[in-house]
């Protein structure tokens, strides 16, 4: 019988407390069912699932494009900063846009230092690679595995540990 990917991501969460980063990606395509496994893992642990995109968007609606970009890293790590020692994200398409000029996995690697964290990522991870949106959608990303450990989830029930060397 095949492991719940919930039970996967607690173990997941385990072996992250002792790695520099304690990030555990949940990677997914877009309805493929990552908001509903959060929410359970969320209730276990007894923390609120935060929305990155509404929760950074009522703080930067206000701002300059470059104050966007200049602040995000700040106020992602303030909307984070709940005093709980793991942080469960949804919703990261802001964090991907453009004009923010940020690199994403970086920024959710930077507030995995200090607490761990669990985010969705809306893309597929083969072999050496993460992504994020298909090939040719303004935000997409690509990520070789090489370097410094993240730990990623498949929602098709498949962990691994892989190390980001650079993005393409």
């Amino acid at each position: 019988m095949t492991e719940p990917i919930q039970e996967i991501i607690m173990h997941s969460l385990h072996a992250a407390a002792g790695l520099y980063h304690r990030l555990v990606l949940l990677v997914g395509e877009t309805g493929s069912g990552k908001t509903a496994v959060l929410r359970c893992v969320a209730r276990e642990l007894g923390v609120p699932v935060i929305n990155v995109n509404l929760e950074l968007s009522a703080h930067l609606v206000e701002m300059t494009a470059k104050q966007r970009a200049l602040k995000l890293p700040g106020l992602l790590d303030q909307i984070t900063e709940e005093g709980r020692p793991t942080v469960v994200l949804d919703n990261l398409e802001i964090l991907f846009d453009k004009s923010l000029k940020q690199d994403p996995l970086r920024l959710l690697q930077g507030i995995s230092r200090n607490r761990s964290v669990i985010a969705s990522w809306n893309g597929s991870a083969e072999e050496e690679k993460l992504t994020y949106a298909a090939s040719g959608h303004p935000e997409y990303r690509n990520y070789e595995l090489i370097d410094t450990f993240t730990l990623l989830v498949r929602m098709d029930g498949t962990a691994t540990i892989a190390s980001e060397k650079h993005r393409t």
